[in-house]
């Protein structure tokens, strides 16, 4: 008999729905919270409204927001001994992927001790996490139903993959208001990221029956609306629908984990603290290409999520027009840049691909892949 375990957070799904935050919040026992945000989503006026629920259920708040795009292993330390030294019980993150994970990695240290470099890798947080609750305000990272962390390593210049039941929040609230204070620029990114999550948790090792549900549906959302979400910032119906895509694909690939793009990227971003959704469109692709013989079953499924044709074509050829189809709607959306327009240069691709190999997304990635491929699935994409 196969067996297999899903994984996930309370979930609040809907406009409106960041009014829930008081509530939620004292529903697990806090009494005074821990604020992670960023200066964009503060300047949004999102955490006003926040702390203004907050206060409302009776919550007093400290708010931290030292942190930046790829958030680093030394802001987390920051933020652990203010959460250690505030009189806090209980953590909460509004903004996008950086705070997220900045929420949760912060919690480990807060929680376990030592340093973050500890928990690299694959269950190694042991003591219970104080109580969170993630409202995320784009529509890419996921990190709101998601047992990832991911932080830059300063003196690796790497981003450090953390994975463990216990990040996974006890609640998340997924308001598509929020979503209308982002960019064109942004969307675009954060779009992709959540494509590479639905297209790598479909192809990965660990997918299963209930990871699939939700990384094809996170691919036909995104192939429908995020054109429309990035044309146009106020259409609320594409919004609301690259929330449940970015949603659901977090879903995914929090339970199936991902594959060679991420750990490609995770390197990338920390050399060059590039935004990782360009850095993903830049990729992916090219990994898609590297992939296709391993399981092309999954890419014709994939290929068809993203409304493609493929009626009379044998297996391949219909697989084929998966990396089409991303291609295609990477260029519509503007990111259609190789790594080298991203600052990546050649000397670098080394050392990246061999911090690649040891990047726990690799594991299940649908196709070996060994430092000299991986040098030269950089080299395509640049």
């Amino acid at each position: 008999m196969d067996i297999s375990k899903f994984v996930a957070p309370e979930i609040i799904f809907g406009r409106g729905s960041l009014s829930q935050i008081g509530e939620s919040v004292v529903r697990l026992g806090v009494s005074k919270v821990f604020l992670v945000s960023d200066n964009d989503v503060i300047s949004a006026g999102w955490v006003d409204t926040a702390v203004k629920y907050l206060r409302a259920a009776g919550l007093e708040t400290v708010i931290f927001a030292s942190l930046t795009s790829n958030p680093k292993d030394c802001e987390v330390t920051e933020g652990a001994a203010r959460y250690l030294t505030s009189g806090c019980d209980g953590i909460v993150s509004v903004g996008g992927g950086s705070p997220t994970d900045v929420a949760k990695a912060i919690a480990t240290i807060a929680s376990n001790g030592g340093r973050l470099k500890d928990y690299e890798g694959i269950n190694k947080i042991s003591t219970p996490l104080p109580p969170m609750v993630i409202v995320p305000s784009t529509a890419g990272a996921g990190s709101e139903v998601s047992q990832f962390t991911i932080i830059v390593d300063t003196d690796r210049k790497l981003k450090m993959s953390i994975i463990s039941r216990s990040l996974i929040p006890d609640i998340a609230i997924v308001d598509p208001e929020l979503l209308k204070t982002k960019d064109a620029k942004l969307a675009a990114a954060t779009g992709v990221d959540a494509l590479t999550h639905g297209i790598e948790s479909y192809v990965s090792l660990a997918a299963t029956p209930l990871t699939d549900i939700h990384a094809l549906k996170a691919i036909q959302l995104i192939s429908k609306n995020l054109r429309r979400a990035v044309a146009e910032r106020s259409d609320m119906e594409a919004n609301t629908n690259m929330a449940m895509a970015s949603l659901t694909a977090g879903l995914a690939f929090s339970n199936a984990i991902l594959g060679a793009a991420h750990a490609m990227t995770h390197q990338v971003d920390g050399l060059l603290d590039q935004h990782h959704g360009e850095t993903n469109a830049s990729i992916l692709p090219h990994v898609m290409r590297f992939n296709l013989q391993a399981c092309p079953e999954r890419f014709r499924d994939i290929a068809v999520a993203m409304g493609e044709d493929v009626a009379g074509l044998d297996v391949m050829a219909a697989a084929e027009r998966s990396i089409d189809a991303v291609k295609r709607l990477i260029e519509d959306i503007g990111l259609a840049k190789g790594l080298s327009e991203l600052g990546l240069k050649e000397e670098f691709i080394p050392l990246l691909s061999e911090n690649a190999t040891k990047d726990a997304c690799l594991v299940t990635n649908p196709r070996n892949a060994t430092r000299e491929q991986i040098m030269e699935i950089y080299r395509n994409a640049m």
